[in-house]
């Protein structure tokens, strides 16, 4: 397993396939960590979609995305299912935050939550505008997640660094 991007280093750009339903259509498009700059970002890898804790941790993520826009954030969810299996999630629970596809597991990697057999450990990183790793959480078994109000917290302490 790759080791982590690690706190106050510069993130390696990357670009996913992807798509976020808006109103009843699903966008479909590239989400490119450097088009991201300038605002910070919450990469959040679940193991799979339509799963019990996935689903719960991002129908929270997505019912609060005011918490996330209240601080310029954005939220990716990124895990390795397909971009069509994402668009079947994100209709199914009204889920209004970008699903990228990394279905070879480059980016995961890249990120050290890739895990041989079993596929991701679910990981949430937060992404300064700056592009720099500002705060991570790697799941050891990933029965649970982060919270919404973890979340919020980190990236307004994270804010005023």
């Amino acid at each position: 397993m790759a080791s982590a991007p690690q706190t106050g280093t510069l993130v390696s750009d990357f670009t996913l396939p992807g798509g976020v339903l808006t109103g009843d259509r699903f966008e479909r498009r590239d989400y490119a960590l450097s088009l991201q700059r300038g605002r910070p970002l919450v990469l959040a890898f679940y193991p799979g979609d339509d799963t019990s804790v996935c689903t719960k941790q991002l129908c929270a993520y997505s019912s609060g995305l005011e918490q996330f826009q209240d601080q310029d954030a954005e939220v990716w969810g990124i895990s390795p299912q397909d971009v069509d299996s994402h668009e079947r999630f994100a209709r199914k629970y009204d889920l209004r935050m970008p699903l990228l596809a990394d279905t070879d597991r480059r980016v995961a990697r890249a990120f050290g939550v890739a895990v041989p057999g079993i596929g991701l450990r679910r990981a949430v990183f937060l992404v300064g505008a700056d592009g720099t790793l500002r705060w991570k959480h790697v799941a050891l078994l990933g029965a649970t997640f982060q919270s919404l109000d973890t979340l919020a917290r980190q990236l307004a302490d994270r804010a005023a660094t």
